[in-house]
């Protein structure tokens, strides 16, 4: 059987000085609602082929922020295997999005965990603009690769 595979679209601005951001997705629920570091990602979610990981990318973009990605070109930033074994492939656009204007969906789980109580969360609660350095170390410890690889593919274009 296949690993399971996820596609994120990581959307980045430059700022007044020169300098880039990039916007990442605090996760949802009850599990991370008091974690910071290692608790953001890129907008992203699970495909299973013939669905395509872009078109993936891009539904999942909308879904989670309720808001279609800007236009623009996308920059492949290639895979990265997560720690369950998750392949997640991403690429990069530039564009600009008010975190105020977002609409996650949601998801049901039991919580507490044992209880038969069924909750429903949302599957992202916050999104917010970070410096490359403040991302580093709020992003999911396997995405981080994500923002290294901009790095580059921005450095070349220069």
């Amino acid at each position: 059987m296949a690993g399971r595979r996820s596609a994120g679209l990581l959307l980045y601005r430059r700022t007044a000085d020169g300098g880039v951001e990039v916007l990442l997705a605090h996760m949802g629920g009850p599990l991370w609602e008091r974690r910071d570091a290692g608790a953001w990602s890129v907008p992203k979610g699970e495909y299973v082929p013939p669905e395509e990981a872009r078109d993936a990318a891009r539904r999942e973009f909308t879904e989670e922020l309720g808001l279609p990605p800007p236009e623009g070109p996308w920059v492949l930033l290639g895979e990265a295997r997560q720690a369950s074994g998750k392949v997640v492939t991403a690429w990069a656009v530039e564009g600009d999005l008010d975190p105020e204007r977002i609409v996650p969906g949601t998801f049901e789980m039991e919580w507490p965990r044992g209880s038969g109580v069924t909750g429903t969360f949302p599957e992202i609660d916050r999104v917010a603009w970070w410096t490359p350095r403040e991302a580093y170390e709020r992003l999911v410890v396997g995405q981080r690769v994500f923002l290294e690889r901009l790095a580059e593919r921005l450095a070349s274009r220069a």
